[in-house]
């Protein structure tokens, strides 16, 4: 779950860290009104959207006056900004954040990451903040100090101390920049966060540090340890992301649509990514990701599997489910069973059960009237769900 900037500064100053003073509106007045409440000398209005690059095409500006925050909030609302590191055509801006413009004479760069290599976090930090900054750092390889973060019993622990000496600041910073990277640590393991990025992070003239702006993103699959940020994934998630995945995601489903012609229900993510390389290997195209949790009903299974049979795209369905102590394959048997009945749609269908009440499960299916060709296994599975692909429509 990737947070909006003033989502992601709310968190921050919950852990302790300053942010600049403002507040968020959806319309030109309401940002008036808020600018008029602030009364700061010069405003800053930020487009929230979830991309980087921003302030380069017109996402970050900055007004004098109430008239002029409501005048540049009027510009940006409504419409889509695309920036060189967008996925689409632009993301629609529904909120722009209007706080107080921070004077301030150096941009530091500061960030707690997973790094996918190692399954660790790591600590980045630069003295050379700003726009550009990855571009930058890909030519000089040492602008960016990286630190590995080892986890104790007292909370992750790093070379807090020394990335803050590294940065030349003044001593009262300097100890001030180490708490934030401390903090930082902190807040990525208490969040199972996989980005905690503040860029810039300035120095003020009165030696302060200011997150200016800060980019978050959360491990959805660790989101049921976190209630608390409900709220966040709504506001986040509403008229943004694609629909199909997101009501999936409440019926106990990880989904995402691909564009092949084989149709997957699988459960687990492991085997789920193993069935897509066996797909690819064998020359199939998937027309999905499914990955049922062991929480999803037989309704939440009947749901994901009316997605798939519901795909123009799909002219084969490959059911590849091992069954254990929480999720039993004839549970999945039955969504699937409900699916079928409820959209009437047929088409070839390879299904493979293994575990837990494999054998009732493939009982289960026949005698809810659903033709389908068992599979030996796995291999034989995918083998026989891209022939069927390959000659079907």
């Amino acid at each position: 779950m990737q947070l909006h900037e003033f989502q992601a500064k709310e968190l921050l100053e919950r852990y302790g860290l300053r942010i600049p003073k403002g507040r968020i509106a959806c319309e030109a007045e309401d940002a008036r009104r808020v600018a008029r409440r602030l009364a700061f000398p010069r405003f800053a209005v930020k487009a929230q959207v979830r991309t980087a690059g921003r302030m380069a095409e017109g996402g970050v500006r900055f007004a004098a006056s109430p008239d002029g925050v409501a005048a540049t909030a009027a510009a940006m609302l409504d419409q889509q900004l695309g920036t060189p590191h967008s996925t689409s055509l632009g993301e629609n801006v529904r909120w722009v954040l209007i706080e107080e413009a921070i004077p301030h004479s150096l941009q530091l760069y500061a960030a707690v990451v997973l790094d996918s290599a190692t399954g660790g976090l790591l600590l980045l930090t630069s003295r050379s903040g700003g726009p550009g900054i990855e571009s930058r750092a890909a030519g000089r390889p040492g602008l960016i100090f990286r630190a590995p973060l080892k986890f104790t019993s007292n909370g992750p622990e790093g070379a807090f101390q020394a990335a803050a000496q590294r940065l030349e600041l003044p001593p009262e910073a300097e100890a001030k920049a180490a708490e934030i990277f401390r903090s930082l640590a902190r807040m990525a393991v208490e969040l199972d966060a996989l980005q905690i990025e503040i860029n810039p992070l300035v120095l003020t003239p009165s030696q302060d540090l200011v997150a200016l702006d800060a980019k978050l993103q959360i491990d959805d699959h660790a989101l049921f340890r976190h209630p608390g940020l409900a709220a966040f994934r709504e506001a986040v998630t509403q008229e943004e992301d694609d629909p199909q995945e997101l009501a999936a995601d409440r019926h106990q489903i990880n989904y995402a649509a691909l564009g092949g012609k084989i149709g997957m229900i699988v459960n687990g993510a492991g085997l789920a990514l193993a069935t897509l390389d066996m797909l690819r290997d064998f020359g199939g195209e998937p027309a999905n990701f499914m990955d049922i949790r062991t929480t999803a009903s037989s309704l939440d299974i009947a749901y994901g599997a009316e997605l798939v049979l519901g795909s123009k795209n799909t002219t084969t369905m490959l059911i590849n489910v091992h069954g254990g102590g929480m999720q039993r394959c004839d549970t999945i048997a039955e969504g699937i069973a409900i699916a079928v009945r409820r959209t009437g749609r047929k088409l070839p269908i390879i299904a493979r059960f293994a575990g837990n009440n494999a054998d009732f499960a493939s009982v289960r299916l026949k005698s809810s009237g659903v033709e389908f060709d068992e599979a030996r296994d796995m291999t034989d599975a995918v083998r026989k769900a891209v022939k069927l692909a390959a000659h079907s429509g």
